[in-house]
This record gives structure tokens, C-alpha cells and sequence, in this order.
């Protein structure tokens, strides 16, 4: 056949035989290797199993299996997880809220850490005077590229461990074999881990990583490196907290784990907390930030706009350019003062009023300055070669009986003659 010759499929081999590769591709396929079958499972099976529930060393959010713990570097993930870890050995609340249930053995990789270090943290984290568990063990040096048998090692001697963190995968994370794409590498490591995780049913492994520094709508997406680390987790969570701000979030997801959100709170730069007595609270409190948040924003873009109209604009034209709940916002900035209602469904930003000057300006001699007097409308101006000249008092401006008292613009002709002073839409 030329290379101009179209391709034409053999005509005496069946499809199955050319899934079965060149040697059996000769003859008919062998169907009696059974074994092939021997995973098979009928409904009727499934469905008279009785399977021990999912064990969880934090309920609601870790549960058994392989679960990734993403944040910014320097957020607090280790206080985070800290907390978690002294919690579970003590058999205490995690996270300030969350039960841990009894006393469980745990292991800490704290490989950006020193015995020095790690005393100091468990000390701030427990309090002065509080014991540090029997039951915590940690490594802070793991052998180069052996951080799989290194784990393995230490769950063949400790089945019993519940949880297992390691601090951080970038530490220990090896380069991609040759001919191998960074995502292979990813899922590779992701799998080992897996694989020790499964081989213990209560055995929550935790993997400390950065998240990307972009920020994304998905917090999947936020997984620093490719898909193949998210696609081996059973469960992702993500820690986010803005610089300087106390406030924190924690996201959930995960095959094994209701997906929620719960408030969290940092305090002293180390102590997290959940936002509420419970997770329930903390979603709770979650959702309210959020809403805060989205009604903030909206009014400051509503504000915007009407500072954009010196004439003001009406209520019915702000629902139609930013929907019908717009009318609220401009309820609240005309309450809260930011907004001006000189009727009804009309609104404005307030005129800039102009700064006045200071009654006694403040001098270095008051030998060296003029005359002051408190009043600023009775100052006395010196002039060189002259007597001080006081200046005229200014005139008294009475209240216009046309003008609305409470937000100063005219009233309507036939309100005045009815003896009103305000606005209807001012009186609310």
C-alpha cells in the first residue's frame, strides 16, 4: 500500500478479536477465564450488605479517606490543622465546636517544622500547663523522595491511626518521570496515597497544599498544579481568609461529605475557631457573611449610580437598570443618610458641604498673628498702618416656609397652604 492508497480495515478479523491484541487476534477468543468476572456483583447482593459507616475523625468534615487541605501560604493552614490534630489525640472539640469523639492516635509529617517549633505551637494551641497528648507523634525529616514508604512504615507499625497530615505535599513532591506529563505525575502521587488511605478504613490521610493564585469560581479550580491531585482526593477543602481580617472560610466537598460552608474565625494570628457552637451555626453564619457581602457591594454600585445623576434619579428607573430589589437598597442609603428623598421615589446624593473654617487656628506665637476672636464672624482683620477693623456680622438667614424642614427642598404650593413643613416621603 503507497502512501496515496486509502486505508482499507481487514475484512476476516471480528471486533473482538482485535481487541484481544495479535496473539489471540489468530484464533477465537478464550471465553472461559472466568476470573475475569469474578468482581461481579447482582442488585440482590448489594442490597442484603450491611456496610460499617464511613468513619469521620472531624464529622462534616473529614472523613476517612484522602482528603486535601488547600489554602494561601502563610493563611493558617497549620494552625488550622494544628488544632484538628491535638484535638483528636485529646478526644476534644475541634475547632472550638466540633466533636472529635474519644482519644484517637495521629500522625503529623510537620515538614516545615523543627522539634523547637512544634513544641512552642502545641503549647500556644492546648494552653499553659496543658499536657501535650500521648497519642500525637510527628516527623519533621523524611528521607528524600520516601515519603510513601515512610508512611506506609508508619502505618504497619500504628494501624490503629486515624489521622495522618502531611505538611506539606511541596516538600516532598518529586519530579515527573521522563516522558511523563505533569499531570500523570500529579495523579501518580495522588494514587499512592490514595492506596495507603483505602488499605485503612478509618484512616483519614490529609495532604496540606497551596492553592493557585488566581482566584476561581469553582474552589476545586483553586488546587495548585493540575487536575490529577483533585481528581485522586475523596475530599477537598479549602481554608480562605483575606490578609488582616479575622474573618475565614471553610469550604467543603468530597464523595464522602455533605458540601457546605462554614465560618471560621482567627484570632491572635493563630487560634481558629468556628463561627457558632456548632457546624449548623457556622453554615449559618456563612451564608449571612455572603448575603452581607453581596448587599454591600450592590448598594455601593446603586450609590454610584445616583451620585452619576446630580438631579437625582426615580426609584422605578434604578429597579429597571439593577432589578426590583433596588428599591430596598435605596431605602437603606436613604435611611442611612447617604441619599436624599426630596419626594416621593425620587432620589439624590446630598450636596458636599463645604468645610468651615476652624474657630481659633492654632499658632506657633500669637504674638505674630492677628486678632481672633472666637466667634469666626467676629474676627478682627489687622491690617499694616491701621486700627483693627471688626468685621460685620453676617446676616441671620431664617428658614424658607416653602422649603421642606427635614431635607430643605420647596414644598409643593398646595402642601404650604395646608400648613405642611415636610415632605410625605421625609416623614417616614
Amino acid at each position: 500500500m503507497t502512501d496515496t492508497e486509502p486505508f482499507k480495515p481487514p475484512t476476516n478479523v471480528t471486533v473482538s478479536q482485535m481487541d484481544t491484541g495479535p496473539e489471540q487476534a489468530k484464533g477465537h477468543c478464550d471465553t472461559s477465564d472466568t476470573g475475569l468476572l469474578a468482581g461481579l456483583r447482582t442488585g440482590k447482593w448489594l442490597d442484603e450488605q450491611e456496610f460499617e459507616p464511613i468513619h469521620e475523625v472531624v464529622p462534616g468534615l473529614i472523613p476517612a479517606g484522602l482528603v486535601l487541605f488547600v489554602g494561601k501560604p502563610k493563611i493558617g493552614k497549620s494552625w488550622a490543622m494544628g488544632n484538628i490534630l491535638l484535638s483528636a489525640a485529646a478526644g476534644k472539640p475541634a475547632l472550638g465546636g466540633i466533636p472529635t469523639g474519644d482519644e484517637q492516635t495521629v500522625m503529623y509529617f510537620a515538614l516545615e517544622d523543627g522539634d523547637r517549633r512544634m513544641q512552642s505551637r502545641c503549647r500556644a494551641i492546648l494552653g499553659e500547663g496543658v499536657a501535650i497528648p500521648s497519642l500525637f507523634n510527628y516527623l519533621t525529616v523524611v528521607p528524600p523522595g520516601r515519603i510513601v514508604q515512610t508512611i506506609e512504615a508508619f502505618m504497619a507499625s500504628y494501624p490503629e491511626t486515624t489521622l495522618l497530615v502531611l505538611d506539606t505535599l511541596g516538600k516532598v513532591m518529586p519530579n515527573a518521570a521522563p516522558g511523563e506529563s505533569a499531570y500523570q505525575r500529579d495523579y501518580r502521587i495522588g494514587s499512592q496515597l490514595k492506596r495507603i488511605a483505602d488499605e485503612y478504613p478509618k484512616l483519614a490521610l490529609v495532604v496540606i497544599h497551596h492553592d493557585r493564585k488566581a482566584e476561581s469560581g469553582d474552589f476545586i479550580d483553586a488546587v495548585s498544579g493540575t487536575q490529577g491531585l483533585a481528581g485522586s482526593a475523596d475530599t477537598i477543602i479549602l481554608l480562605s481568609r483575606k490578609r488582616g481580617t479575622n474573618d475565614g472560610l471553610i469550604r467543603v466537598t468530597g464523595r464522602d461529605v455533605a458540601e457546605g460552608e462554614y465560618a471560621v474565625t482567627m484570632k491572635e494570628g493563630r487560634f481558629w475557631t468556628i463561627d457558632g457552637k456548632d457546624l449548623s451555626e457556622a453554615a449559618e453564619k456563612a451564608r449571612q457573611r455572603e448575603q452581607a457581602a453581596r448587599l454591600s457591594k450592590t448598594s455601593s454600585t446603586i450609590l454610584d449610580y445616583v451620585s452619576e445623576h446630580p438631579e437625582g434619579v426615580q426609584a422605578k428607573d434604578v429597579a429597571e437598570r439593577f432589578g426590583k430589589d433596588a428599591r430596598k437598597y435605596l431605602e437603606r442609603q436613604y435611611k442611612a443618610g447617604r441619599l436624599l428623598r426630596p419626594e416621593r421615589g425620587l432620589y439624590l446624593v446630598p450636596p458636599v458641604s463645604k468645610v468651615s473654617e476652624p474657630s481659633k487656628p492654632q499658632v506657633s506665637d500669637p504674638a505674630d498673628c492677628d486678632t481672633v476672636q472666637n466667634d469666626v464672624h467676629e474676627r478682627q482683620l489687622q491690617v499694616p498702618g491701621t486700627p483693627p477693623v471688626k468685621a460685620p456680622p453676617q446676616p441671620r438667614r431664617e428658614p424658607d416656609p416653602n422649603s421642606c424642614t427635614e431635607c430643605g427642598y420647596l414644598l409643593d404650593p398646595a402642601a404650604v397652604a395646608a400648613g405642611r413643613t415636610m415632605h410625605p416621603g421625609c416623614q417616614d
